[in-house]
């Protein structure tokens, strides 16, 4: 199994290929977007600093001619297989089918509320971050951090106002939820197919989390789970230590169960990931009663559908 990546593809490498895909959707040859960064990926030996749109084009132009097939236009990239599976592990939950509410009459209606479910082929992931609400952030992961022992800073820091909803980047399930003296309130989240574990922290002091939400619970692309804050760097729960209200964003790839914890675990950088999933912000709607922010359009994405079943028929 894969013991490490280095996820180094660009923003604007990433919406191309998904641009291919999208468009190709239903054709004769669809081109699949991890198919094409994973050529790139070994034709740049995983250096996308040498990416340019042509040479995507120029692959992409040959399979739609059907002049050759993926399987040709790879078959002598001694490393094609490794990226195909390196940045499947980290891309290959956030295209697909699905179905989501839409305002009943189209997005300009100005009806009664009323909605209808579509479906979509296209990006179900969601940007961390709820649409409406600022944040600025810049590349920093690896940075040096000293709290406790020097380290690494394996995630990405996104900073925004107190209280701005934290969203669910892709279906899954809570696997952690509690705290930690360096994450403060933290969630975790595992994607169904068990390879990837989201990681998001430094949650707002008192009420870090969307009401009622537990270990366990199957949480939806886009849904509301907490909010950020400003705690960790205490081993005393529910304090605020941390200097700057952010969201730790962090996302860990899991091959093999060794790699859950410890000194193999693998965190991919995931600044031009948000800047891509920036594309599709949740909308979210606040309860004056509560004070509870929820999403506005539920989704149905067949990942979640299929997990849930598999669990309930797992319980007969």
């Amino acid at each position: 199994y894969i013991k490490w990546v280095e996820f180094n593809v660009t923003y604007e490498a990433m919406n191309q290929a998904y641009q291919f895909d999208v468009d190709t959707y239903g054709e004769a040859v669809h081109l699949k977007w991890v198919e094409l960064l994973a050529y790139l990926g070994a034709k740049y030996g995983g250096d996308f600093t040498s990416y340019q749109a042509s040479d995507m084009e120029q692959l992409a132009e040959k399979l739609l001619a059907e002049e050759t097939t993926m399987e040709e236009a790879t078959k002598d990239m001694q490393y094609y297989a490794y990226y195909r599976q390196a940045y499947g592990a980290v891309l290959d939950g956030m295209v697909g089918e699905y179905k989501i509410e839409r305002p009943a009459g189209g997005e300009e209606s100005n009806d009664t509320g009323t909605t209808e479910w579509k479906a979509y082929y296209g990006l179900k992931a969601f940007n961390p971050i709820a649409k409406t609400f600022p944040y600025t952030d810049y590349d920093d992961f690896g940075v040096s951090r000293s709290y406790g022992y020097r380290r690494n800073h394996l995630g990405h820091d996104m900073m925004g106002q107190v209280g701005t909803p934290v969203i669910a980047v892709e279906s899954g399930y809570v696997s952690m939820l509690g705290w930690n003296q360096y994450g403060g309130w933290r969630i975790g989240i595992n994607s169904f197919d068990g390879k990837r574990y989201y990681y998001y922290a430094h949650l707002r002091q008192n009420r870090p989390y969307a009401e009622g939400l537990k270990e366990g619970d199957v949480v939806q692309a886009g849904d509301v789970i907490g909010y950020i804050g400003r705690t960790g760097y205490s081993s005393e729960e529910n304090v605020n230590n941390i200097d700057e209200y952010h969201l730790h964003f962090g996302l860990q790839l899991i091959f093999d169960e060794s790699q859950r914890e410890g000194n193999n675990e693998i965190w991919v950088n995931g600044y031009q990931l948000v800047r891509f999933l920036s594309q599709n912000r949740s909308e979210v709607k606040r309860n004056d009663d509560t004070k509870e922010w929820t999403r506005k359009y539920k989704i149905k994405d067949p990942a979640a559908e299929s997990y849930i079943k598999s669990q309930t028929e797992g319980k007969k």
